[in-house]
């Protein structure tokens, strides 16, 4: 059985549709007049900053995309294309100021997206820049995706990542936007004075390496430094007001978003959403998803070769005599084939669902055992912001040991068509080998997909045999991008590295100790900074593994799209610009251009809706297929089925397709919706033709549910043909919870 265990540990706008603009200029326009009746720049709410070291505003806002009809992002498996909705995905948004000069500030973003995305946030910034002028900059900005796999698709403005989408999904990057805005608008508007602690502890059986072999290629005395092969540390940063009430956290983790498995077809926020959910609603029992003002920030970090499936990986592979075997170890292969290569989460045995929930708890747990610790660290000191361009396709430079180095115009390996443990590739591509000989008939077919790689290519990324030669591609427009973007945040001795990718654990460790030792050399901090990883943040530009590892070439390696210096070289750049987190120092860095904006060239296959239509006697909203019994009791599950329409019709940003009404003195009172995991929305499309659809809502009643009358309410909005929208509810019979 699985049991999490941990000690604690002190520590010292250019969208390419016109309605989607106008849409995105109306929000900035409401907030514009929302703010001018006061100077936006530095304004405290509530009182006087001299009772806290620091001002301090959190927000939440509702970034889910359209729940059906869209490839979700993160496995790249076309077939998984969403039907419904477990838990939304939101943006919670952090402000940190110095109280003695608000003009120094960050603005960090946790998004349950997959990952952070260069054009989605420079409409954010865009927006920002209209509203407050300068307070939030590229410098200070940071939008970081929590990387989790279930979520909507289709708003990465590089191509690669959009052909399992069918292109760009415009309402997917509009809500992702719109509700980010919201929860800035938030943050911004409730500043208060207040404080910041620092505190860590130790968490077991919540990760697992997935690349083992790779991570053997290191060295062996660097290995001997760690107990784990992945980083079991969480760092949590606590907030709290003038009064000493915690207000909310950012907890830094590293585990795949990906205890969902890619056959899952419910939009989730995977275990972080789960971790997120459960600690705000632990503060704010009362409230309803969203509707918080604690907020709990789960992040990101060294992520690279971490999943959450802790049980290992093993073949699923009925009537073969490997059926039930761990996985090949090397090449995680059964009967040298990766399709049947699967890990396997701490509820295996009951779902993937159940997974993500213990998962999500055991970071809930540990995290709640350091927030109400009495002995975390204080933060105190500067707060500042430093960030530059980095071409990453040419970027030549000098290793500590005198040796040139440079990085490489994107380019996949062979590998990466292996996928993982967590998500298995196909057509017999398999992880960890060099060679290209695997899989002849794609050495021919990949040249009508990417440019040939000139011999120069080949020998900068030595030796990962180049499958996809993306860096020369740019038609229509950029496959994969070449200027990422190179960040960090500093709040008093603790330092963010806010990175475009996923490094692998040891990338991590190597980061982190460089940077650390580079702040504390530089006079920046002394031997009280605290440094952490977070991302994948801003640009994706995919993976990042010590050059030992990217010898190996599993998917990680092979997913190293810069070539075998990309640790190094980010090791590099960001120690360059370490003073300019000092207390006194002023200018900003060169740098060079943004990359070029390409979401106004996107490409969208994907069909809008035509038309909803109820089947013949039967009206939107009718059940049809009703709570089966008068009766029920905790543990039980209670499904109903209505006629539906198309959700895609409204999103319902900041509402919900379904509550759990109880009855309280005669009212029905809202005590659950589609953000509880606890229920599901699902909707199936009966007839194109006809544009007939249902919708199944399904409630699994808690432990300690109150006794009473409930209904399960759907709500809905239909297309008529001449596109007009109309709203509808429909409710189940009543039913009595004992």
């Amino acid at each position: 059985m699985y049991l999490p265990s941990f000690s604690t540990a002190l520590a010292d706008s250019a969208f390419p549709f016109n309605w989607i603009h106008d849409a995105m200029r109306l929000f900035v326009m409401y907030l514009a007049a929302f703010f001018t009746a006061s100077p936006p720049a530095i304004e405290v709410q509530g009182g006087s900053s001299s009772s806290g070291e620091y001002l301090i505003g959190l927000g939440i806002g509702d970034v889910t995309g359209p729940v059906v009809e869209t490839n979700m992002m993160g496995y790249a498996f076309l077939p998984q294309t969403d039907t419904g909705l477990h838990m939304r995905q939101r943006s919670r948004a952090f402000i940190i100021a110095d109280a003695s000069n608000p003009s120094e500030r960050v603005l960090f973003i946790n998004s349950d997206i997959c990952m952070g995305d260069t054009g989605i946030r420079r409409t954010i910034l865009s927006s920002l820049q209209s509203l407050y002028g300068d307070l939030y900059t590229h410098a200070n900005t940071a939008l970081v995706g929590t990387h989790a796999h279930s979520g909507v698709g289709g708003y990465l403005e590089n191509l690669l990542p959009q052909v399992t989408s069918l292109g760009y999904v415009n309402e997917t990057a509009a809500a992702i936007v719109s509700g980010t805005l919201k929860a800035i608008a938030d943050a911004h508007n409730s500043l208060v004075p207040g404080n910041v602690k620092l505190g860590n502890t130790t968490l077991l059986n919540a990760n697992r390496n997935r690349s083992p072999s790779a991570y053997l290629a290191n060295p062996e005395w660097e290995r001997a430094m760690y107990e784990e092969n992945q980083d079991t540390t969480v760092t949590v940063l606590g907030f709290e007001n003038a009064n000493g009430d915690a207000t909310g956290l950012l907890s830094f983790f590293p585990v795949h978003g990906t205890s969902l498995y890619e056959n899952n077809t419910l939009v989730s926020g995977d275990n972080k959403g789960m971790a997120a959910w459960m600690y705000e609603s632990y503060i704010e029992p009362s409230s309803m998803p969203g509707n918080n003002s604690f907020v709990a920030g789960f992040v990101q970090s060294n992520v690279g070769d971490t999943t959450p499936n802790t049980l290992g990986a093993y073949c699923e592979s009925p009537g073969k005599s490997w059926d039930g075997q761990p996985c090949e170890f090397e090449h995680s292969t059964c009967g040298n084939r990766t399709e049947d290569c699967h890990g396997r989460g701490p509820g295996f045995r009951i779902s993937d669902f159940e997974s993500n929930r213990m998962i999500g708890q055991a970071q809930f747990e540990a995290t709640r055992t350091v927030m109400e610790n009495s002995n975390m660290t204080a933060v105190s000191g500067s707060v500042k912001s430093v960030h530059v361009y980095l071409d990453m396709t040419t970027y030549t430079f000098t290793l500590p040991n005198g040796t040139l180095a440079r990085t490489c115009p994107a380019a996949l390996g062979y590998s990466f068509a292996g996928g993982t443990t967590d998500g298995p590739g196909a057509f017999d591509f398999i992880q960890g080998d060099n060679s290209s000989s695997q899989n002849p008939f794609w050495e021919v077919v990949k040249k009508f997909i990417t440019p040939a790689p000139s011999e120069e290519q080949i020998a900068c990324h030595y030796p990962k045999p180049i499958l996809l030669n993306s860096g020369y591609n740019h038609q229509p427009y950029d496959w994969s991008p070449g200027t990422v973007d190179v960040q960090m945040l500093r709040v008093g001795q603790f330092v963010i590295l806010v990175m475009p990718g996923e490094l692998t654990t040891m990338a991590g460790r190597r980061m982190r100790d460089a940077l650390r030792a580079r702040l504390i050399s530089e006079g920046v901090l002394d031997d009280r900074a605290y440094v952490v990883i977070a991302g994948p943040a801003n640009t994706y530009g995919h993976y990042v593994t010590t050059p030992e590892e990217y010898s190996v070439q599993r998917y990680e390696g092979a997913s190293t799209i810069f070539g075998p210096a990309t640790l190094d070289a980010y090791i590099n750049k960001y120690s360059e610009i370490v003073p300019y987190l000092a207390t006194n120092a002023t200018g900003i860095p060169s740098s060079i251009a943004p990359p070029p904006e390409q979401t106004s060239k996107a490409i969208s296959l994907q069909t809008s809706v035509l038309v909803d239509n109820p089947p013949i006697f039967k009206h939107f909203g009718d059940v049809l297929a009703d709570v089966e019994s008068d009766i029920y009791h905790a543990g039980d599950t209670i499904a109903v089925r209505f006629v539906g329409a198309n959700p895609r019709n409204n999103l319902r940003l900041e509402g919900t397709f379904l509550t759990v009404d109880r009855q309280i003195n005669g009212e029905w009172v809202v005590v659950r919706t589609d953000s509880h995991p606890s229920t599901t929305y699902q909707w199936n499309r009966t007839s194109k033709v006809l544009g007939t659809s249902t919708v199944d809502i399904r409630w699994t009643i808690e432990d300690g549910t109150p006794a009473g009358t409930y209904r399960i309410t759907y709500y809905g909005d239909s297309k008529s043909l001449l596109g007009s929208i109309s709203a509808f509810t429909g409710n189940s019979s009543l039913f009595t919870v004992m």
